[in-house]
């Protein structure tokens, strides 16, 4: 009798640690979740990431930029100079300057050009959400999906048994939860750092042998931004199905479209390529793109 009050204590001691690690997770993180995974142009409204990027040519990574571009000039002289000796081909001088002026304009209005690119992104994933809350009359994000799922699996905090099949369907989608956290704050500075380092990529668009950081830069924030396009959708799916909380298929139907949403950054890049939110896959995948 002794030996079965021990044990029962023990039992009530590991649900009631996963009782509060779990509620933790559940009050905390699904209202985050809807704010790092849906960007917009208000990233770039913050007063200290304005004044880094730089406010006009002369403050910030604009000035940076700008002072580069004097640097390339002097480059291509230079290479221009020793074609003749050397008997290579260079680009014809009015091709390079009419190239390097445009690229020039473009550079200093690159915060304009990535705030329309950051709203027609966020455009799109508000016209698919925007959809399924008129089919489904609910609105589809995060903290919606998290109120279904918990009555779906039907396991409240308070009376959670891990060494349940629902009591383990609930850790794992609340762990997976927090994975989503993790890849997706991930995402969040990435996005500021590929938006950071847009005028150099403009700028490096000018130069035959420095065009590979363009193409790379290009493709990466792409990647990064498409991202909440197809999370977007399989939030759309996840809402169009109809659940019984007594059907063991529902629970394990959720537990997939978790999986998916932390599978989507290796979707895209299966897809169209770019970075990863595994770190070091990122610096990886960036400096192969260029051998590539």
């Amino acid at each position: 009798m002794e030996q079965s009050n021990i044990t029962q204590t023990i039992l009530n001691t590991i649900n009631y640690i996963f009782e509060t690690l779990l509620s933790s997770i559940d009050n905390k993180l699904y209202g985050i979740l809807d704010d790092l995974t849906f960007i917009n142009s208000d990233i770039l409204h913050d007063d200290y990431f304005s004044k880094i990027f730089g406010t006009s040519t002369t403050n910030g990574i604009l000035l940076i930029a700008n002072s580069l571009l004097l640097g390339i000039l002097l480059y291509y002289a230079i290479r221009y100079f020793l074609a003749h000796i050397t008997y290579v081909e260079a680009e014809k001088p009015f091709a390079f300057i009419f190239k390097l002026i445009i690229y020039c304009i473009c550079m200093n209005f690159s915060y304009f050009i990535l705030e329309q690119l950051l709203d027609i992104n966020s455009y799109i994933t508000l016209a698919i959400r925007d959809l399924g809350n008129q089919l489904f009359g609910k609105s589809i994000c995060f903290s919606e999906l998290i109120s279904i799922i918990n009555s779906s699996v039907s396991v409240d905090n308070s009376s959670l048994n891990i060494f349940s099949l629902d009591g383990l369907l609930k850790a794992t989608m609340s762990m997976s939860l927090l994975g989503l956290v993790f890849s997706y704050s991930l995402r969040y500075v990435m996005v500021k750092i590929f938006i950071l380092i847009s005028p150099f990529a403009i700028l490096s668009k000018s130069s035959s042998s420095l065009s590979w950081f363009f193409k790379s830069w290009a493709k990466n924030l792409f990647s990064l931004l498409f991202i909440q396009i197809i999370v977007s959708m399989l939030l759309l799916i996840l809402f169009s199905m109809k659940y019984d909380s007594s059907n063991l298929f529902t629970k394990f139907v959720y537990i997939g479209g978790i999986y998916a949403l932390l599978q989507v950054n290796s979707f895209v890049r299966e897809f169209i390529g770019g970075v990863s939110t595994n770190v070091a896959h990122s610096v990886n995948n960036f400096i192969g793109l260029r051998k590539g």
